[in-house]
């Protein structure tokens, strides 16, 4: 690891996300004459994987996290979202090879810990700027975050407390989060050459995860609810696509022709991973439940039911 620098104070951290330098041009701002669009739908192809299942008794803060749970103890990791038409939510479409183009208009993603839960699951940085995380929980976490790649696998970036939040009112499980975070606080985060996605977890709550990637031009697109998505305003030429999903492997790409004043509309597809993919799963089994810790505990999830 290149350098890390971290700091926290009243739950909130922000994470810069740098990438070395590449044998890649800069990006330049350009006025766009004619340029087309791409839209279509991903969809997710196969069986569509359980969410995964965390026992909440052998986690900290049971009853607290128990707010969002299947009200038998059981916390749900739903990383694959999908709708009535197999639409992927969280993908991101993005084009390789755009040197000069629109400008960016991308803002500091902020990932909240709300409910014991990183949101949103996926989001998307610039290289150099940065990603706020705040904590609005009366409980601490733990950021663990990774940068990854399918040839070299996890590499541990940063491991930073997040302190918890003393304005929710601590034990009050219908408590609203309706108070100010702390103030933002800057570390930089260095990915090694030619990695460009990374992922946060809580080392506390095995089922909070957040990821993100890093991109290189302004041509990208996350898809929504329904697995659509839109690009607009590209320069006329020839380039790759990339579709990926932090689920679903090294993603699959395809090389478009982008006329000038065109429209593309792209039906594109990712496999579901097969097989038995987590050793978390949800099983009702007495030696496991709550009557096995011998207190008497009450999870209720008063904030969302999960099924």
């Amino acid at each position: 690891m290149n350098g890390l620098l971290h700091s926290c104070r009243l739950g909130v951290v922000v994470v810069v996300a740098l990438l070395l330098p590449v044998a890649v041009a800069a990006y330049e701002v350009i006025d766009v004459e004619h340029g087309g669009t791409i839209e279509g739908m991903v969809s997710l192809s196969g069986e569509l994987p359980e969410p995964k299942g965390f026992n909440l008794i052998t986690f900290p803060d049971p009853v607290y996290c128990g707010r969002i749970s299947n009200g038998r103890g059981w916390r749900l990791l739903y990383d694959f979202v999908v709708d009535s038409r197999r639409g992927l939510k969280d993908a991101i479409v993005l084009l390789e090879g755009v040197e000069s183009g629109k400008p960016f208009d991308l803002s500091v993603p902020l990932i909240e810990a709300r409910d014991c839960k990183f949101e949103p699951f996926m989001t998307v940085v610039r290289n150099g700027h940065a990603v706020e995380v705040i904590n609005m929980d009366p409980v601490m976490h733990d950021i663990q975050g990774y940068e990854t790649s399918t040839e070299a696998g996890n590499r541990v970036l940063f491991n930073t407390p997040l302190t918890m939040n003393h304005q929710h009112r601590r034990g009050d499980l219908h408590a609203m989060h309706n108070h100010a975070p702390g103030k933002s606080l800057v570390g930089p985060v260095y990915l090694n050459k030619g990695r460009r996605t990374f992922y946060m977890q809580c080392g506390f709550h095995a089922y909070m995860e957040s990821w993100a990637m890093a991109v290189n031009n302004p041509y990208y697109a996350l898809t929504d609810a329904e697995g659509k998505f839109v690009i607009d305003g590209i320069p006329p030429g020839t380039y790759q696509m990339v579709v990926w999903h932090p689920q679903t492997g090294p993603g699959t790409t395809k090389v478009v022709a982008v006329e000038p004043d065109g429209r593309l509309l792209e039906q594109l597809s990712l496999p579901a991973p097969k097989g038995n993919r987590t050793a978390y799963r949800v099983m009702d089994n007495p030696r496991f439940g709550l009557e096995s810790l011998g207190y008497p505990i009450d999870i209720q999830p008063v904030v969302e039911t999960q099924r």
